[in-house]
């Protein structure tokens, strides 16, 4: 189930157009820096070889193909400087744009099906959320404080779930993830469900969040084991 497509709770979650061309990653990553103060720096892109998008990373298996960092020396690279990021953009243009976690935001990772349903039920109970993203390869990313990673396997445990029974990960501090309109290979790009904006500028923490996506995510793995 596309992250477009209705819920099993009856609530669409619209999807923002990505726009994939080099102008664009600057507008957008200027944009984070200085409209929601993240920390931003350019990662790989993609590259046509023989009609084939392929990363620069060079590796011919890479995991994340067009939207991981360059080196291990993008921590001091990141910035909220729009300025300084339109200079990195301006550069090379065709860069991922990559947001660091565990500085301002810590990022909650769950499989689009149970995010759909999480995001269905917290839409309906009135919870209060951060932006929402989800990812070409089926995943979506919940925008929380940072200081998440810390806490969530906890949490979850208070829900009643082993946190290695549910497919629920964080993404904090020392970690990254690609930000919308990044293009991840050849299956599409990263896209906002709920795209940042004036209502969502402050993050809920996890302890808001965690106990309806755990429910989703426990609903999977108890249809998974079932099937």
């Amino acid at each position: 189930m596309g992250a477009r497509e209705a819920t099993s709770e009856g609530t669409t979650a619209p999807q923002i157009p990505a726009q994939r061309d080099g102008v664009g990653m600057l507008e957008h990553a200027v944009r984070y820096a200085k409209e929601r103060a993240w920390d931003v720096f350019p990662g790989t892109w993609l590259e046509t070889v023989d009609g084939v998008p392929r990363c620069t990373c060079g590796v011919a298996r890479c995991d994340a193909p067009g939207a991981h960092p360059r080196d291990s020396s993008w921590p001091g690279q990141a910035t909220g400087s729009a300025t300084a990021a339109r200079r990195m953009w301006e550069q090379q243009p065709t860069a991922s744009v990559l947001l660091p976690t565990g500085r301002t935001f810590d990022a909650v990772d769950v499989p689009e099906i149970a995010g759909c349903l999480a995001l269905a039920r917290m839409e309906r109970m009135g919870l209060g959320m951060g932006p929402v993203a989800c990812t070409p390869y089926g995943r979506m990313l919940f925008f929380v404080l940072p200081g998440a990673a810390a806490k969530v396997p906890d949490l979850i445990r208070n829900q009643g779930w082993s946190p290695g029974a549910i497919d629920l990960t964080t993404h904090g501090e020392g970690g990254w993830v690609a930000a919308p309109p990044t293009r991840v290979g050849a299956r599409g790009s990263v896209q906002w469900v709920r795209q940042p904006n004036a209502v969502n500028r402050w993050l809920p923490d996890a302890e808001e969040i965690i106990p309806q996506l755990a429910y989703a995510c426990g609903r999977e793995a108890a249809a998974a084991r079932g099937h």
